[in-house]
């Protein structure tokens, strides 16, 4: 045999093996999709989905309907009916969506093993096969050609991107287009008259915490001066977000802090701050990564306008009227100490920081400290109203406006309603509004869906140990567990004594509402 035969043998079984080994570690599709390089700027706006996450992303998506298309990648009319399916994803899907939060498109690949019960379940008989429905319908559901009442209909007429379009808009009433592009919020226009409205900024709630502990892991805020504020902010989520996935994801961080973050990292000899940030990254702080973006109560009608920052107000007076007394104060410290050393805006951070040092008395009262934050937000806005005008930056459908309006709470208003130029509030009718507002009605989407209540101590141990069976408790994190449990009070004098030398010791008594 030639010298050059050996050499083409052997070149080919080196390519064999290279595609082999990329096949172990990637996965097939990721393989083709690394060799497609023609289409590697195209973005893909429909969320593939899976066995593993189908039921938990369509039951927790903020979308009022869902299409499922079903196919499978070696599928020649898949692969040409896939530009089709996204031009319609394009319009609803992702942060850039033309109209978010209406409609979720996904996909499911049925030559995918992982995939084929679920593609049984929904009696999948040819490639693509669409389904539209409500999201939660489709979670650990099952479709049989002959059911005669059933909430998921088969789409029997989207063969091309106009005719699926088309098919959507008689469905919902609408008329989408292909070619729209500017989103002028129509269905988010009832915000300043609809109070039920804030019920959606539960999942802008969400998102603003990711954001934020996304912006702090990127520009790689966590120092030896900072470390103490991240970690009581984490417990303040703990014990006191709206979300049960975001205090199920921050107690996941908080346990594993010292591990990750331990305090010797900033010493001459310790260089590990990228890979504490890349480490810190793998944690998912409100749950895994289901599609996000919408911004549903909180998406301005521009594009640089309200979003993260409404988000983070949202969260901020949500914290503030579910704390109790006890807690009052230490919600104040963490939240100015959050803000001035994680609020990337150095105006904004510098103004609430100046309203933080203005305040002499420690708050005793959870009453005091909701009133003090809707106050300063109301001084935010009452200084934004002007400079807005000035400058011309304001959102012309959502400007800023002193809260609660009036349509919202009459009572919040005495009847001398001008004194002094400004507003006479009757703030223990500020406070009940608060309250309900950004209390009762915030969760009330969650509550509906099933995902938001109170499951008990049970619970709480199954939230916070969720992969592990020892649990360490970070410095400055320890969680004092205090319920009527015996053996969930056992579990916290344990903590207890496991943690008497640690520096940043707090008691968090609602740990319980986790």
């Amino acid at each position: 045999m030639s010298r050059a035969l050996w050499l083409l043998i052997l070149s080919l079984f080196s390519l064999t093996f290279t595609l082999s080994a990329s096949s172990s570690s990637w996965g097939s599709r990721s393989i083709l999709r690394a060799v497609n390089t023609d289409n590697a700027d195209v973005h893909d706006y429909a969320v593939e989905l899976n066995a593993t996450n189908f039921d938990e992303v369509l039951r927790d998506t903020p979308a009022s309907f869902a299409v499922v298309e079903f196919f499978a990648h070696w599928c020649p009319a898949c692969r040409n009916y896939k530009p089709h399916y996204e031009k319609v994803a394009r319009l609803f899907n992702g942060p850039d969506a033309v109209h978010p939060g209406i409609i979720l498109m996904t996909r499911v690949d049925c030559a995918s093993k992982i995939n084929t019960k679920l593609c049984d379940n929904f009696s999948v008989g040819h490639y693509p096969m669409l389904f539209w429905g409500p999201p939660s319908k489709f979670a650990s559901a099952r479709w049989e050609p002959t059911q005669t009442k059933s909430d998921i209909r088969v789409i029997d007429d989207g063969r091309t991107a106009d005719r699926l379009l088309s098919w959507i808009n008689k469905q919902t009433g609408s008329s989408f287009a292909l070619d729209d592009q500017k989103f002028e919020n129509e269905h988010l226009s009832s915000n300043v008259s609809d109070p039920g409205q804030i019920a959606r900024a539960v999942y802008d709630v969400e998102e603003a915490t990711s954001t934020a502990f996304e912006i702090i892991l990127g520009h790689k805020m966590i120092k030896s001066n900072t470390r103490a504020s991240l970690v009581k902010f984490l417990q303040l989520l703990v014990a006191h977000h709206p979300s049960r996935r975001c205090r199920k994801g921050s107690a996941e961080v908080l346990v594993n802090f010292d591990d990750l973050c331990p305090l010797d990292m900033w010493s001459a000899d310790r260089q590990e701050d990228q890979d504490v940030q890349a480490a810190l990254g793998n944690f998912q702080i409100c749950g895994r990564d289901v599609p996000r973006g919408y911004w549903m109560f909180c998406r301005g009608s521009k594009n640089d306008t309200r979003g993260f920052s409404c988000g983070l107000w949202v969260l901020l007076h949500s914290l503030s009227v579910r704390i109790e007394d006890g807690e009052s104060n230490f919600a104040f410290t963490t939240i100015c100490d959050f803000v001035h050393n994680f609020f990337i805006c150095e105006e904004c951070r510098r103004h609430f920081y100046d309203m933080c040092s203005s305040v002499s008395t420690p708050f005793n009262k959870s009453r005091d400290f909701a009133l003090w934050l809707w106050s300063a937000h109301n001084k935010v806005n009452e200084r934004l109203i002007k400079e807005e005008a000035s400058l011309g930056t304001a959102d012309p459908k959502f400007p800023k406006m002193i809260w609660p309006l009036r349509q919202f709470c009459p009572s919040c208003y005495l009847s001398r309603s001008q004194k002094n130029d400004g507003i006479e509030w009757d703030q223990d009718e500020v406070f009940k509004f608060l309250k309900e507002y950004y209390g009762k009605t915030l969760v009330s989407l969650y509550k509906d869906k099933g995902i938001n209540g109170n499951d008990g101590t049970n619970r709480v141990l199954e939230d916070l140990v969720p992969s592990t069976n020892a649990i360490v408790v970070p410095l400055g994190a320890a969680l004092a567990v205090a319920v009527a449990s015996c053996a969930f009070g056992a579990l916290a004098c344990y903590w207890r004594s496991q943690q008497k030398s640690r520096k940043y010791f707090h008691h968090l008594r609602s740990l319980k509402n986790i």
